[in-house]
């Protein structure tokens, strides 16, 4: 008796792990509920260029104003009124060495410490040009990206120094994004590629589309994916850079090219943004929605707000391509993704309707897990419908 009820367990117990759908190290980890900020909770518009975690303040640059969120509050918006440089925001960078800000602006740069604000511009600085995107901190040192090329100020000796194409190999001067990568800084260049200037060595070198502007790939693997870059990141985990182009993803590991497309990959589109990456994950702003590669198990994880406004939608593409989809009773604002950033394991979006706040609930996950099917068995779209109240 003693020997069937052995057999009659370990039947049962393999059962329910073949009925399981993935191993738990295979399950990427989700996003399972967001909260969203727009203009009818504070936000003075609901176009947001950028966000910038500070510690548990956000700060989200938008297209009438800066706003900073504390405790689930939009507490304080900054407009040209209060000092801002101009109203449009399209970089937050924080000197975590100060808690000052400093801001990119389409007016200037604004550099905003202990409530006061100082601006800088062309005709008041050596700022190359008022239209700035990108800004980073290393330093003493502010990076800063224009439609004129790249300006660099030294807090310590008010000094500005600035590259363009009269003084380094920038095919196109229009510069967007800026990443710090140690003793190196990389530059997204619209119509230019990606551009990397060496700190100690005082050199740039560029990296650009080996089949030139054409949109047709013709050479996967073997250099950035197109010239358009808009946008750059940098992952101290895995030293590699990534570029966002409106032709693809792009990821450099210092000896090979990683490109990805739709046709071949989980990325909800080729239309991309921005990157953001972390640990094995790059996360990707598209225009269609919001993508996370996990490079070491090369399985991807969609979002998007689904048919119903309230619904949001979340597609997995496992390594052998098979897609599994799950809906959550929360979404993300919009689909077109501008930026994010990291905050422990959630996430700050910012979108065409609103700043969104992506929360990791793992009894929320494994619930969401536990109520879908296999789409390995069957090759098709799986829907997980959560439980009321899940």
């Amino acid at each position: 008796m003693a020997t069937t009820m052995k057999r009659v367990l370990l039947a049962v117990t393999l059962v329910v792990v073949a009925a399981t759908p993935f191993l738990g190290a295979e399950r990427p980890h989700l996003i399972t509920r967001w909260e969203n900020y727009t203009t009818a909770t504070g936000m003075p518009d609901a176009k947001v260029f950028c966000v910038a975690v500070d510690g548990n303040r956000v700060w989200a640059g938008t297209e009438d104003g800066l706003a900073l969120i504390e405790n689930g509050k939009v507490v304080k918006v900054y407009k040209p009124e209060d000092g801002l440089a101009h109203r449009a925001v399209m970089g937050v960078a924080v000197d975590k060495h100060t808690g000052d800000l400093w801001i990119a602006t389409f007016g200037g740069v604004s550099h905003l410490s202990g409530g006061h604000f100082e601006n800088f511009t062309n005709l008041t600085s050596g700022l190359l040009n008022d239209i700035c995107y990108g800004i980073a901190v290393v330093d003493q040192y502010v990076w800063v990206t224009t439609t004129a090329g790249v300006s660099r100020y030294n807090t310590y000796s008010g000094e500005w120094t600035s590259w363009s194409e009269k003084n380094a190999p920038f095919h196109e001067p229009w510069a967007y994004g800026v990443a710090p990568a140690g003793n190196k800084i990389y530059f997204a260049i619209w119509g230019g590629g990606l551009l990397e200037y060496d700190v100690a060595g005082n050199y740039w070198k560029p990296y650009t589309d080996p089949d030139e502007e054409m949109e047709t790939v013709l050479f996967r693997n073997q250099g950035l994916i197109h010239i358009i870059v808009s946008n750059v990141a940098w992952n101290p985990d895995t030293q590699m850079v990534w570029a966002s182009t409106y032709f693809g993803l792009s990821g450099y590991d210092g000896r090979n090219w990683h490109n990805y497309l739709t046709m071949d990959s989980g990325l909800a589109s080729d239309f991309v943004n921005a990157p953001k990456s972390r640990r094995n994950e790059v996360w990707a702003c598209t225009d269609k929605g919001l993508s996370m590669l996990d490079y070491s198990t090369n399985t991807w994880v969609s979002y998007w707000p689904g048919k119903q406004k309230s619904q949001g939608e979340i597609e997995i593409t496992w390594p052998d391509r098979s897609k599994q989809k799950l809906f959550t009773p929360t979404a993300l604002a919009h689909n077109y993704i501008l930026n994010l950033d990291f905050q422990g394991e959630d996430i700050w979006v910012a979108t065409a309707q609103g700043l969104s706040h992506g929360i990791r609930e793992p009894q929320k996950e494994a619930q969401l897990y536990a109520h879908t099917r296999n789409p390995r068995s069957t090759g098709d779209l799986a829907s997980g419908h959560p439980q009321e109240g899940h």
